[in-house]
């Protein structure tokens, strides 16, 4: 754990401390982002074949449109995954993505900044992510977005 001074002292870190869960959904969250999309389990291989990759140089990552299928694709599937790797009892979805980047490895590699929030529907539910709203409750509410 940092000293208070530290956390202070520095203009890019928090002047408050997030607590441990956020810091775990945010961690979890931002390692599920980056993904090549071309491995098994993941989103369909024909998402290679779209006109996305036009003007994209192999190994270099390009901004792309943040509505973008592909990426909208990714963010679900990341976040599927985060939903899958956490206790919290409700499920998770994207509320926004801030930025996304495409890179041609293996397939294609999505790069997002995603911010989630906690939805009203619980894990043993097991509904369509879209069908479920946003927490709006102030006790249960939680939204995560990735740091810099």
């Amino acid at each position: 754990m940092l000293p208070e001074k530290a956390l202070h002292g520095h203009p890019r870190l928090p002047r408050t401390v997030p607590t441990p869960t956020a810091m775990r959904a945010a961690g979890a969250l931002l390692a599920f982002c980056c993904l090549v999309v071309s491995t098994t389990g993941g989103p369909s291989p024909d998402t290679c074949s779209q006109d996305l990759i036009a003007g994209v140089n192999p190994g270099f990552p390009k901004t792309i449109k943040t509505n973008d299928p592909g990426v909208l694709q990714a963010a679900r599937y990341s976040v599927e995954k985060f939903n899958n790797c956490t206790n919290d009892m409700f499920l998770f979805k994207e509320s926004r993505i801030t930025r996304a980047l495409v890179q041609i490895v293996k397939g294609l590699k999505y790069m997002l900044e995603v911010e989630i929030g906690r939805t009203t529907c619980k894990k043993n539910q097991h509904p369509r992510l879209d069908d479920c709203d946003f927490q709006t409750n102030h006790t249960l509410k939680q939204h995560s977005k990735p740091h810099p």
